[in-house]
């Protein structure tokens, strides 16, 4: 039986922070679908960072619901070498739009969160009050840091102001417009485009970062932007909720089937002196599929898609260059 929401985003106007970036852009679009007018400003128009510029802003435009998915983000090199960024850019954002939403009367706020906001070693799968629980993996600890001030910045200001503003909090996500660049990206783009590039170089080998051991969950962003409208509509609580597939892979399996897809047919190199990151990180997501939300898109299929995205959109001799230098 369908369920009536809780919030109706007919006829409201929903801003989306971070409307250019991958998860962003997903959730504009999934919004698309809905009976709502999307707002979007640019970062040349509007620093997020900068409080006045996103007060006068806001004043302005006077959104409904506004979905925060702007965030400075990386994989563990980038995390690990500009912390003060990580920490500070993040902590501003959520800062600033959290508490201009509160003043210009949003109905509805959604932060988006990152699974790394949870203990390097919590008992798996994650459950949402494993938060806080014991010490954060050290090469992600500033934007975990900021990612759960932010949770607890919602749950203070639904406490003090009564806002209804949510935290969902996505596994690892991928997907079209996903960040390939092998100095900043996270570990599966990072594997399309090295092995997109081995494919071309007809390499004998693919070098992959770690053991290849630790074990990962991904979410298609389609997927995370379909759950995210979901909980708009259907959720209002203080705790955050996970949002994730309920499954996950060693690396080795992930990097393989990237080779599969790809159609890299060498071998894969393990380079043990680079960091492994968190042992496992599957998130418990009994929550969200007691709310009546499931993932649609397969690993596999979303791989292909994203490949597919990449080939049109970033492959080719820049790429090499970079790979090569």
């Amino acid at each position: 039986m369908h369920k009536e929401p809780l919030y109706s985003l007919k006829g409201k106007s929903v801003w989306v922070a971070g409307h250019r970036g991958m998860v962003g852009s997903a959730i504009a679009d999934r919004l698309g679908k809905e009976d709502c007018e999307i707002l979007a400003v640019s970062r040349r128009e509007v620093d997020l960072r900068r409080a006045e510029q996103v007060e006068a802003w806001m004043e302005r435009m006077r959104p409904d619901a506004v979905v925060l998915a702007a965030a400075r983000v990386g994989g563990i090199f980038a995390n690990d070498s500009n912390p003060a960024d990580f920490i500070y850019d993040n902590l501003m954002i959520e800062a600033n739009v959290v508490d201009a939403a509160r003043r210009f009367d949003v109905e509805k706020l959604v932060f988006l969160g990152s699974s790394c906001i949870y203990p390097r070693l919590a008992a798996q799968p994650i459950s949402e009050s494993a938060l806080l629980s014991g010490p954060l993996e050290k090469t992600n600890e500033w934007y975990a840091i900021a990612k759960i001030s932010g949770v607890k910045l919602c749950q203070a200001y639904r406490r003090q102001h009564g806002c209804d503003f949510i935290s969902a909090m996505p596994t690892n996500l991928y997907g079209p417009r996903d960040n390939f660049d092998l100095m900043t990206s996270h570990v599966l783009p990072a594997l399309i485009a090295k092995a997109h590039v081995a494919k071309e170089e007809r390499a004998a080998s693919l070098d992959v970062w770690g053991s290849g051991l630790p074990r990962r969950e991904f979410l298609y962003v389609d997927d995370a932007a379909d759950a995210v409208v979901h909980l708009m509509k259907h959720y209002s609580g203080e705790e955050h909720v996970n949002i994730g597939t309920g499954v996950d892979l060693p690396i080795a399996d992930l990097a393989q089937l990237v080779c599969d897809v790809v159609g890299f047919r060498g071998a894969l190199r393990f380079d043990v002196s680079k960091p492994d990151g968190t042992p496992r990180k599957l998130l418990d997501v009994s929550r969200i599929a007691e709310l009546g939300w499931r993932p649609r898109v397969s690993l596999e299929e979303g791989i292909e898609r994203t490949y597919l995205w990449y080939l049109q959109n970033q492959a080719g001799p820049r790429v090499r260059a970079h790979v090569e230098a």
